[in-house]
């Protein structure tokens, strides 16, 4: 019956895009129109009546973004994401989710981020994936496998990272070919796209890339090395011209933090073809961090203001895996949202939390999901009432400390095994400086938040 479900939603959101296709300015409204009337589940019938409300103002900048898909995107890529994204991971795979959450009492993700490889061919400055063995690589089969399984749980996104994922090339295509059913990101440094990786991103249609950029040339060479940069647009033009999805990954640090959230940077990404723009701020790991990059609590404050100033204005979908935790209550990991699986198979709460007990070539997804140390994540999230302080590491180090101790997780990075009080030590001091500013920004969120329930219960009220 499921199968069925998903095989005529999948035709019927496809004529849909065909109708689009015609005209999108025109029939972007009477598409909205029709999907309102035909939504099934409250919640869905309510954000379907937003995103109609607002493509009456031809300036808003999510009914931009929706036209740039239909103008910008190739028909097979575009396809690939309403239906795998929207319709299979949102829509479906959500509700089965929630199902085996009850069925395992585990927390269940909506999304898996694993490394294909550890090797690179770049050494960027303070990089968190340069404390693993450059010769750990996940193989093609445990991969399906990993896929496999999180399918039958109603997991259908799948992200990849390193290392640099594209010297598996061949092996993420394959991927994607056999599960043309899920969509797969890859966050790549781009110094590897050329014709013939477009070629078959274009024929695969459900692979899209987040390109690694610290701003401009300065900035991004700064931490990337000389000739990057050059080399990172050149590989947008290219994406652009083959009509691919893609969009930027930033890490936002003290010497950049004003270039990345300036009109100039996010206009030039838009122009050489991005969706979207994923931010991280620096973290503090391995021996060779360097903790002069921390953002400090003034930057972070910045960028919560512009991030959400941005995403009001310009036809681009941002994200910030910090500052957004206010929409989703907390933090992501552990296997609420997200976990992540490194190219030695250790399966770890998040991508910036290198301790494990459980690793994916001796047991299954659930089990690795049943670990010590993610039972402790799902007990303890959120680990601040304050979800503008949603991290256990950078916001709340000695949540980190006492899970990891409880759970007797032990480090996965095999270049110096850093001990959880020497890792969490270097967060104290960041941790109580951003308290004071994000309490206060968490304050003003709440009252606002009230304002508007008021502003509500007048209107039903007739008031």
């Amino acid at each position: 019956m499921k199968s069925i479900n998903q095989t005529m939603s999948s035709i019927v959101m496809r004529r849909g895009m065909n109708y689009i296709e015609k005209n999108p300015e025109r029939n972007i409204p009477r598409m909205l129109k029709w999907a309102e009337r035909i939504a099934r589940k409250k919640e869905h019938k309510q954000i379907i009546r937003i995103l109609r409300d607002k493509t009456q103002d031809k300036n808003y900048a999510g009914y931009q973004l929706f036209l740039r898909t239909f103008l910008e995107l190739k028909p097979k890529v575009r396809s690939k994401f309403f239906i795998n994204y929207l319709l299979q991971e949102v829509l479906i795979g959500n509700a089965h989710i929630q199902s085996m959450r009850e069925k395992h009492q585990c927390n269940i993700p909506y999304q898996i981020l694993l490394d294909p490889t550890s090797a690179c061919n770049l050494k960027c400055t303070g990089c968190w994936a340069q404390e693993y063995d450059k010769s750990d690589n996940l193989d093609l089969e445990t991969i399906d496998r990993i896929i496999c399984e999180g399918k039958e749980l109603g997991i259908y996104s799948y992200l990849y990272s390193g290392g640099e994922p594209l010297l598996r090339r061949k092996d993420i295509i394959e991927l994607a070919k056999k599960h043309s059913d899920c969509m797969f990101l890859a966050f790549t440094n781009a110094t590897l796209i050329d014709e013939e990786f477009c070629r078959q991103m274009e024929e695969v249609g459900n692979l899209i890339l987040a390109i690694s950029v610290e701003g401009f040339e300065q900035e991004t060479d700064m931490r990337r090395g000389v000739g990057t940069y050059q080399k990172i647009m050149q590989a947008m033009d290219l994406l652009k011209q083959h009509g691919l999805g893609f969009g930027f990954s930033t890490c936002y640090h003290r010497r950049n933090t004003d270039v990345v959230g300036s009109d100039e940077y996010i206009d030039l990404m838009i122009e050489k073809g991005c969706m979207f723009g994923w931010y991280f701020t620096y973290m503090p790991l391995g021996k060779d961090a360097v903790l002069e990059l921390l953002a400090t609590p003034e930057q972070r404050e910045y960028m919560y203001h512009r991030i959400r100033e941005i995403r009001s204005t310009k036809p681009i979908f941002l994200l910030d895996f910090w500052n957004d935790g206010e929409y989703i209550n907390g933090c992501v990991a552990g296997g609420r949202y997200y976990l992540h699986i490194n190219a030695a198979g250790d399966v770890e709460p998040c991508a910036f939390i290198h301790y494990s007990n459980y690793n994916i070539k001796n047991m299954s997804l659930i089990e690795a999901l049943k670990s010590p140390l993610f039972k402790q994540y799902a007990e303890n999230q959120p680990f601040n009432s304050n979800h503008l302080r949603p991290c256990p590491l950078l916001d709340n180090p000695e949540k980190l400390r006492a899970m990891v101790k409880a759970s007797q997780a032990v480090s996965t990075q095999p270049l110096d095994k850093e001990d959880i009080d020497i890792l969490t030590a270097k967060c104290e001091e960041p941790a109580r400086n951003w308290a004071p500013v994000a309490d206060k920004l968490w304050e003003k969120h709440l009252a606002e938040k009230e304002k508007q329930a008021g502003i509500i219960y007048g209107k039903i009220c007739g008031k």
